[in-house]
């Protein structure tokens, strides 16, 4: 009995009880805080999970408010409210605000916005009163969806603008700032009326705060795109980053250089060494503390992304040459492949719940890693970026990376920067699935696909911003120097706005990368069952010859009639790695394409059409003219030196032109001495 006595005495000697040698940590904020929507919210709001997570040596409380502002001249400013007044005599050792959603109401923001800043200061200076030694911290707000019934008649704008004078608010004050906003915005899924994130966003919530205040990150980890065979690219700065623990000191060793970083508040850490040459192989050591991370046979050259849908994705082992593209494969020493694999396929089916599930969790992809270009990593590799690489690392002499994330059937919308839509393009983000940016075939297979979802906000690959953050990000910024892209067959119906998001695409690609990487599109093939595609085709010209840095490859020859996977790749590589060894690498004596229109003459009853890259010119078919009636007939083409003169019995005053428009260009062939095709386009001067 006695021993049991003091057994007992030191269990409570050692044991924290509630209220004693506990942390105490102060949960502030509005509805969020308070869990509002949350079934469970004692249990599962964002400051219960955070208690499960700090454990028993800490002691956190709720004093969240619904519809509490931070203003003090809000209409429920947090300052009046016995929240407030219960978070001062608790004398928090950590203090954590989330203030800030309701003051984007109309009766707020826009009277007293330039209160915030003061009144905020004025919270924190309040709660520090009550314990000077406290630790405080401030939260960049979580976000407010597009749904929302107030976003884009004022809340989104002051939202942002709210978002930057929290951060001035932490500079000024002191305070520690925590990014709530960023691991929630990628997930509209968990916020079922736009404003309150569920328990899953609660969780996600409660991670972010404890990761801030015990700067526990997990140790060292690194993006999926350190393996061995890893390339990276030359001639740019090369960066090494990661997550460790706040204060880390991570060590790398590369190419017989050590340097060294420590990580941040956040868990970042970064190094950065000099630009290299092409070169390798070398051997690459991360490290901090007991762990270690070493990766071999790294080379540094060149790296391309290879992205789109079901053209891009199509493998090496389905094409036209497969078996002696797969023999040769072992043979290409200097190209690296990583793959990106889709775990679900968009085929006409209904996907199982645990498919839905990591869908929205943004798991729609699982990278496979460096492989060197084999038999087996060539064969289920896109066979367009095989040859593309292939070609590259011939031509270049140098070790060649090349990134697959192709998503067939994926629409141009999916693969732009969610953030830039919600400023730039907001109406395609409503009603995705019924409405009519991404062919009705896309949307279909979509809603087939997603079924069996119990989840009213279901997420899906084709819906608009996701493939930017299931699939782009997941590269961690990860240098390249440009994008191999074919795309376009699920929007080609919507030429206009295609042009819109194909603009704000690249606009997002450039923002991600910094510098920008060169662009090259691959133009649709030609197929006789679609009627759009030469009005398509020629938007896509005009859009590579209207941006910078963006070039065109044209396969309109190397479609079939109805198939929309023609199976004829290899030329397809070749010709895009041409053009990009042209106007990327400066190799002047390559020609990057074939006869590139650039406008015409009036010359009587003729048209004299001028081209670039015309040399050798040959022609077989494929124009029309038109006069003021725009009715276009069969026009008589003759070669003379690099330009070309149209004339047609039925037009006598020609002042429209158009070339290779039909769906299938059968019999439109004009080509240059390379032997390469020009592209369909048309130009029209009526009155």
């Amino acid at each position: 009995m006695r021993r049991f006595f003091f057994l007992l005495v030191f269990l409570l000697a050692v044991i924290p009880s509630p209220g004693r040698n506990r942390i105490r940590v102060a949960c502030i904020g509005d509805s969020v805080t308070y869990g509002y929507g949350i079934e469970d919210r004692e249990n599962d709001s964002y400051p219960s999970q955070l208690q499960k997570l700090l454990g028993s040596s800490y002691e956190v409380r709720n004093f969240g408010h619904n519809g509490a502002t931070l203003l003090s001249h809000g209409h429920r400013p947090y300052i009046t409210l016995p929240e407030f007044g219960e978070a001062l005599e608790y004398k928090a050792d950590i203090v954590v605000i989330h203030l800030g959603l309701n003051d984007t109401d109309p009766r707020n923001w826009p009277n007293y916005s330039e209160e915030f800043i003061p009144d905020y200061r004025a919270l924190i200076d309040t709660l520090r009163t009550a314990n000077p030694d406290a630790e405080v911290w401030i939260c960049r707000m979580t976000p407010i969806m597009h749904g929302h019934h107030r976003f884009l008649s004022g809340t989104r704008d002051w939202h942002a603008q709210e978002q930057k004078a929290i951060e001035q608010v932490a500079e000024g004050a002191g305070a520690g700032l925590i990014d709530l906003y960023t691991p929630l915005f990628c997930r509209p899924d968990l916020f079922a009326d736009n404003l309150h994130p569920d328990e899953e966003g609660a969780g996600i919530m409660a991670r972010t705060v404890y990761q801030a205040v015990t700067g526990d990150f997990g140790g060292l980890s690194l993006s999926p795109m350190y393996t061995d065979n890893m390339v990276i690219q030359r001639g740019e700065p090369i960066c090494f980053s990661g997550m460790s623990d706040r204060g880390d000191k991570v060590n790398v060793r590369f190419a017989g250089r050590k340097l060294s970083s420590v990580s941040g508040s956040d868990g970042r850490w970064r190094v950065e060494f000099p630009a290299m040459p092409a070169g390798g192989p070398y051997k690459l050591e991360i490290s901090a503390g007991k762990t270690s991370f070493q990766f071999g046979n790294v080379w540094v050259g060149e790296v391309w992304l290879c992205a789109g849908q079901s053209n891009m994705e199509f493998k090496l082992s389905g094409c036209s040459t497969a078996s002696e593209d797969i023999e040769e494969a072992p043979k290409q020493e200097r190209l690296h492949l990583f793959n990106m694999k889709e775990n679900w396929l968009t085929y006409d089916c209904v996907w199982p719940e645990s498919a839905l599930d990591s869908v929205n969790r943004l798991q729609y992809l699982t990278p496979q890693g460096w492989r060197m270009s084999d038999s087996s990593s060539a064969s289920d590799f896109s066979a367009i970026g095989y040859h593309f690489g292939r070609t590259l690392a011939d031509s270049l002499g140098c070790h060649v990376g090349l990134i697959n994330c192709s998503v067939g059937g994926s629409t141009t919308e999916s693969w732009v920067d969610p953030d830039i839509l919600r400023w730039e393009y907001p109406q395609v983000l409503y009603n995705w699935a019924q409405g009519d940016f991404g062919q009705a075939w896309a949307r279909g297979r979509a809603l087939k696909n997603i079924e069996a979802a119990s989840n009213p906000l279901q997420r899906h690959p084709y819906q608009p911003g996701y493939l930017f953050d299931a699939g782009i990000r997941l590269l961690d910024r990860w240098n390249i120097r440009g994008v191999l892209w074919y795309q376009g067959e699920s929007n080609a119906h919507n030429i206009e706005t295609h042009a819109d998001l194909f603009r704000l695409m690249v606009k997002g690609f450039r923002r991600y990368w910094n510098p920008g990487p060169a662009i090259q599109v691959i133009q649709l093939s030609g197929i006789g069952t679609r009627p759009s595609w030469p009005s398509f085709r020629d938007s896509q010209r005009r859009l590579a010859e209207s941006m910078d840095n963006v070039g065109l490859t044209v396969c309109s020859d190397l479609g079939h009639p109805v198939d929309v996977h023609p199976r004829n790749k290899k030329p397809v590589g070749e010709r895009s790695a041409a053009c990009v060894l042209n106007r990327v690498y400066g190799y002047g004596n390559v020609t990057p394409s074939g006869p590139v229109y650039k406008g015409f003459d009036v010359e009587g009853t003729c048209l004299r059409l001028h081209f670039d890259y015309a040399e050798g010119m040959s022609v077989t078919g494929g124009f029309e003219i038109a006069g003021q009636d725009g009715i276009y007939h069969p026009a008589v083409a003759v070669v003379d030196g690099d330009a070309i003169l149209l004339r047609s019995d039925d037009v006598s005053s020609p002042c429209a032109v158009r070339y290779g428009w039909t769906p299938d260009p059968v019999g439109a062939d004009l080509r240059n001495a390379a032997g390469y095709p020009a592209s369909t386009f048309r130009d029209e001067h009526f009155k």
